[in-house]
């Protein structure tokens, strides 16, 4: 690892779409430097088995991820296994802290840092995450079916999740904390229509059940939000379908932000509020989610940079030494 502390393009955050925008941005002879955040990979260092990376008809999440920045680095892309705590897009060349003490400043900024499903907290919440709890259907589904699995959410979300998995399950139960869903009407239509949906009305997730080896889920304990009594349902799978939390506090006070927190960017490109700033994955993406739609952006991200970065150029490039890191920018 080299002590470099300016470089043409940055780019903050790993998983497909950080990933990606390396692999291009070092094809560019951009040599750009990735720095990996907290969680090296992304989420997909906690999936299990991925069906739904072309290519690869079975893939482990993690070995992707491993394959995906060897990737990166054999086509010379920097990666940093460190974390921006600090970060000034209000002047370039634009300026990152990290964690272990490291300044760097740079011409553009490409921002990978992803987004967080939502999850309840629970003990056994965490403990059967991969092996029958999970919180995106679209990626997990296909191992359910003909088997019945739980929602829990009463949003678009779990409408959505709980829909899509009729596809596969045999019986899909929603468990919403309430006695009405706040998902748009024509959704609760739909699910109110379909025959494999069955609504567990006023009841929240207390515990998930299930076996150690091999681990797996075998059903749940639901609790009423009316009289806190217990109740005990069979499932193979726990969605839980609460939201997703974009990880945008780097930028949430400098940077045009959506309504939930995602990062907004122009239509059809990655380009942020801030020339020289492009965002790329589930930080902006608030459809889709999926790594592969990730790593398209993380592509486009490197070909809008490497386009912006030209045209600078011809204007000459900015000087590294006058950026400095104002006390009150704000820290994730």
């Amino acid at each position: 690892m080299t002590d470099r502390t300016h470089v043409k393009l940055l780019i903050v955050g790993s998983g497909p779409a950080g990933y990606t925008a390396a692999v291009y941005g070092a094809r560019a002879m951009l040599e750009p430097m990735l720095i990996q955040g907290m969680q090296p990979g992304g989420q997909l260092t906690i999936t299990t088995e991925v069906e739904n990376w072309p290519g690869d008809i079975e893939i482990q999440g993690p070995e992707l991820m491993v394959k995906m920045e060897a990737h990166a680095k054999a086509m010379g892309a920097e990666i940093v296994t460190d974390i921006v705590t600090r970060l000034d897009l209000g002047q370039r060349p634009f300026v990152a802290e990290c964690d272990s003490g490291r300044r760097v400043t740079a011409d553009a900024v490409i921002l990978a840092t992803g987004a967080q499903a939502r999850w309840l907290g629970l003990p056994s919440e965490e403990k059967f995450k991969g092996f029958g709890v999970s919180a995106c259907a679209t990626c997990d589904g296909f191992f359910y079916r003909g088997r019945e699995v739980l929602v829990i959410g009463g949003g678009n979300t779990a409408v959505e999740e709980a829909l899509f998995l009729t596809r596969f399950a045999s019986k899909v139960t929603l468990v919403h904390r309430r006695d009405s869903l706040r998902a748009e009407k024509i959704l609760q239509q739909r699910l109110f229509r379909n025959p494999k949906v069955e609504i567990v009305w006023d009841h929240e997730l207390a515990e998930v059940k299930g076996a150690d080896d091999p681990m797996g889920v075998s059903g749940a304990v639901l609790r009423s939000t009316k009289d806190g009594a217990l109740r005990e349902v069979r499932a193979d799978g726990v969605f839980v379908a609460i939201g997703h939390a974009p990880s945008s506090e780097l930028v949430r006070d400098q940077l045009e932000i959506h309504e939930g927190g995602y990062v907004k960017v122009e239509a059809g490109s990655t380009r942020t509020s801030v020339p020289g700033v492009f965002a790329a994955g589930d930080l902006t993406d608030r459809i889709y989610r999926q790594a592969v739609t990730s790593a398209g952006m993380g592509c486009m991200a490197a070909l809008d940079a490497e386009h912006w970065l030209a045209e600078q150029d011809e204007a000459g490039p900015p000087d590294p030494s006058a950026a400095e890191l104002p006390e009150e920018t704000a820290a994730q």
